[in-house]
């Protein structure tokens, strides 16, 4: 018999496939575990799989008193209770690096979507606008990337990506992160003093209590009103309601959003904006991403259930 595992979080079927493949799973399909499957069968559950941003606290691991690993299906587990799966001698695992291509590709992508106006200027021609010769002041030139300061918050794998990404298009890269990292772009000790330097900022940093708000007010106004905002880290990292004033005021010129604080939603007040472009979370969401998430996944099980330390922890989980 193959051993169970429980999907926690809400998948599409097409992801679980090779998980399925191996182990039985009880998919609870993002329901409560008391309301979708009775106790006699979640007591013998030993592993789960979940979302990283699902929110995981005592209540449902108290509902599974044989649990023993904790295995998030991407980079991030910022949903989990580290502290209460430590207190439970939980394992946690996750799938560091995994989507780091795809996700930095995103940040570019809405970096220049932003910088470069692209929806505006999408809309400016399916409108019959340009064909009408039609004046609007959206459509004036813009500076391009050639010689911009951009600063990426975060200097982990993703951060990495993005900077060796942005560099290509002949700007400057600076950087913040909690420690000053072996790479080749200008140090900054507080993201004040970085959000101070660039007009570009790329958040790639981990969410959690410390990263709360980091990008809030006083940081958007730092950017200055030529300044731009791109977040493919948690929606959690930037204050929305500080954003929204900033897009509405011309405190900063655009921002470009992957995540939001809550989703999946956004704001009315940010999609009736002109000067934001807005994508659902889909920065690692590539065949390959998948493809390479599901290995670290299968990989932590597969250790989970041979007695051995998981392929994959969360060192801060221990």
């Amino acid at each position: 018999m193959p051993d169970k595992v429980l999907v926690y979080s809400r998948f599409p079927k097409a992801q679980l496939i090779r998980f399925g493949e191996r182990y039985e799973l009880l998919n609870a399909a993002g329901k409560r575990l008391d309301e979708a499957f009775p106790a006699a069968e979640l007591a013998d559950i030993r592993a789960m799989i979940t979302a990283g941003g699902t929110a995981l606290g005592t209540e449902a691991m108290d509902m599974l008193p044989k649990l023993g690993a904790i295995v998030c299906y991407g980079t991030g587990y910022d949903g989990v209770d580290l502290a209460a799966a430590a207190r439970r001698g939980i394992a946690v695992g996750h799938s560091p690096g995994a989507n780091a291509a795809s996700v930095a590709d995103t940040a570019v992508t809405l970096m220049l979507a932003s910088v470069r106006r692209l929806l505006v200027a999408d809309n400016y021609v399916r409108s019959g606008d340009w064909a009408g010769a039609k004046p609007s002041p959206m459509m004036r030139p813009q500076a391009g990337m050639r010689g911009r300061k951009v600063g990426v918050y975060g200097m982990g794998e993703i951060g990495r990506k993005i900077a060796a990404r942005v560099a290509a298009f002949e700007t400057e890269v600076g950087y913040f992160s909690r420690s000053k990292q072996d790479v080749p772009y200008q140090y900054f000790p507080t993201l004040e003093a970085l959000a101070d330097w660039c007009c570009v900022l790329l958040v790639a940093v981990r969410a959690g209590a410390e990263t709360e708000h980091a990008v809030n007010a006083d940081i958007l106004r730092r950017l200055g009103s030529d300044g731009f905002v791109v977040n493919i880290a948690r929606g959690s990292v930037i204050d929305e309601k500080a954003l929204v004033a900033a897009l509405t005021d011309g405190v900063i010129a655009g921002a470009g959003l992957d995540v939001f604080a809550r989703e999946p939603h956004a704001p009315d007040a940010l999609t009736a904006l002109p000067n934001v472009v807005l994508s659902p979370h889909l920065g690692g969401h590539t065949l390959e991403s998948h493809v390479a998430m599901q290995d670290c996944v299968l990989a932590n099980l597969d250790a989970f259930f041979a007695g051995k330390p998981l392929a994959y922890p969360v060192a801060t989980a221990a």
